[in-house]
């Protein structure tokens, strides 16, 4: 499996992006996908995870209620809407993908198989 992410930017605070992170050479409804971000000096964090179905969804603290991750199937695409931005979320993003990976838990980083280079979002203020 190969996935692309791209749709990275500068905006400033309170400003919306979109990324998209395009999976290919695999089967995507069987792909448990997630949204990672990592800051200057700090480690890798998840912020969001989409169920194979689309039917569950997690957030970390930190974006919850300002992002919104989704999927379609039809163009194998999982979607990380960002609104409501803020200097701190500053950071590469990367998405990743399991087909083992179940939102009983939030999923940590180790679950997640595949991996796509990421794409830097700057958020000034």
């Amino acid at each position: 499996v190969q996935l692309q992410a791209s749709g990275g930017g500068l905006v400033q605070a309170g400003g919306s992006l979109r990324l998209s992170c395009v999976a290919s050479g695999g089967t995507f409804s069987r792909l448990g996908m997630g949204w990672f971000r990592q800051a200057p000096g700090q480690n890798r964090e998840l912020i969001a995870a989409i169920s194979r179905n689309g039917g569950m969804t997690y957030y970390s603290d930190p974006v919850k209620g300002r992002f919104t991750i989704s999927r379609d199937g039809a163009k194998k695409t999982v979607y990380l809407q960002m609104s409501s931005l803020k200097p701190e979320d500053t950071a590469v993003y990367s998405c990743a993908a399991d087909p083992t990976v179940i939102l009983t838990t939030p999923p940590s980083q180790h679950q997640y198989r595949y991996w796509g280079p990421g794409t830097l979002v700057t958020v000034s203020s």
